[in-house]
């Protein structure tokens, strides 16, 4: 399924008053302060997301899972939803694919899919945390970490064989997760186990391009529950560290501990120039896999400042990968999707609209009470006309949720996939 430039015009059209003027009044209110609102546009419509090739379909629990319908079946489809999500957004410009879950077929053919609808491949995941068909051996005990040389050199390769796959596609960027640790006291030598990672990951290095990132995730717990073995960005910065500077941390924003002070983590990362990527959701207990915004949308504002400043000030940083990572046990997968995004855009929003120069100066004054009005005067603004009016001048929806439903996409999906197709990797 493609949307055409003439249905979201369509959609568009009952609103574009109302848009204006809710536009003109921020927009005036915005100049007054001496906000340059052209830039900030400018910027909203220049950041792009990463969709991830395993979030277009349903999500499940160890207890069920329940369709949508229309789910895609094969990574044509899957990139055809990516579509549907850019052009209605005009922020998802770009596709993170999991292997083996999603092997092009035909290189050729799935890269001009993708350029056809204005998408890129960015990073690319390896997956050592199940077994696959016809796999000689066993990640049960680890992968990368594994007491078995065997198994770490089957982990090995399976990423050297996704960063050829990625290659191909015009990816930069291989990311890293594991689910290596232990359930129960006395099971790992936590040294060994460190040390089995960080010899494993130096050998993925080696094969790395010069143009490329490696980009380790981090996780506290979870399918292990007594320890993991890059179990915090500390353990991640230091196997990047091992590795050499085309190594980084990826930070995944479900990835921690109880009201942890990821803006502060993130904020040392750029610091230090080792903040590779980010992977947005949100959480009310653990790894919860939520709605970006959805529980935590001041937390995402606190993060959004901090990486702004760093983007700004840190020099020494990459450009981050930037992708969502969540999973949609009840809502229609597309539909929260966008919701992800509007929310990421709306933290990114208000946080350009801080004025770190007065914030600077109310810090350095120690106006503790100041450097928190500035925070929140930026919060409280409604800049929900700014990410229409990025979108509306790319083309794309001024309500993306209302426009998805107007022009019944998720039907036409079922009518086009039927009800019994499953997306692959779940």
């Amino acid at each position: 399924m493609k949307i055409g430039q003439n249905h979201i015009q369509d959609t568009n059209s009952k609103d574009l008053k109302i848009h204006q003027e809710h536009f003109d009044f921020l927009g005036n209110s915005l100049s007054k302060k001496g906000v340059d609102v052209a830039t900030i546009i400018k910027k909203l419509q220049d950041f792009q997301v990463a969709i991830p090739s395993w979030a277009l379909g349903a999500g499940g629990t160890r207890f069920g899972r329940f369709s949508f319908f229309g789910e895609p079946s094969s990574l044509e489809q899957k990139i055809e939803d990516v579509g549907v999500l850019h052009a209605l957004t005009q922020t998802a410009g770009a596709v993170s694919l999991h292997i083996p879950w999603d092997i092009p077929q035909d290189y050729n053919a799935i890269k001009e899919l993708a350029s056809s609808l204005d998408i890129k491949f960015d990073a690319v995941n390896s997956n050592t945390f199940q077994d696959q068909k016809n796999a000689k051996e066993s990640y049960k005990y680890g992968s990368l970490s594994n007491t078995s040389e065997a198994v770490r050199q089957q982990a090995i390769q399976h990423n050297i064989d996704v960063i050829n796959i990625g290659n191909k596609l015009g990816s930069k960027a291989l990311t890293v997760w594991l689910a290596d640790g232990s359930c129960f006291p006395g099971q790992n030598n936590f040294q060994t186990a460190f040390q089995n990672t960080q010899d494993s990951l130096k050998a993925i290095y080696k094969s790395i391009p010069d143009d490329w990132k490696l980009l380790i995730e981090y996780k506290p717990y979870e399918p292990n529950f007594y320890s993991t073995v890059i179990q915090d960005w500390g353990a991640s910065l230091m196997l990047a560290n091992e590795c050499g500077n085309k190594a980084y941390t990826l930070v995944d924003l479900g990835h921690h501990l109880p009201n942890s002070n990821i803006e502060q983590i993130v904020s040392i990362l750029q610091l230090k120039g080792k903040l590779g990527g980010f992977h947005f959701n949100d959480s009310k207990y653990g790894d919860d896999d939520l709605t970006v915004g959805s529980i935590k949308p001041y937390a995402l504002f606190l993060i959004f400042n901090e990486l702004v400043y760093g983007m700004e000030n840190n020099p020494q940083n990459p450009d981050l990968a930037w992708m969502i990572d969540a999973s949609h046990n009840v809502k229609d997968p597309l539909e929260d999707l966008i919701q992800s995004l509007e929310a990421i855009q709306e933290a990114y929003a208000k946080a350009l609209l801080v004025d770190q120069a007065l914030l600077k100066a109310a810090q350095l004054d120690n106006d503790v009470v100041k450097c928190q009005e500035i925070l929140q005067d930026a919060y409280r603004t409604d800049v929900r006309p700014l990410l229409a009016k990025a979108r509306l001048e790319k083309g794309g929806a001024l309500s993306p949720i209302q426009a998805y439903r107007s022009l019944d996409v998720r039907n036409s999906l079922i009518q086009e996939r039927g009800k019994n197709t499953v997306a692959t990797g779940l």
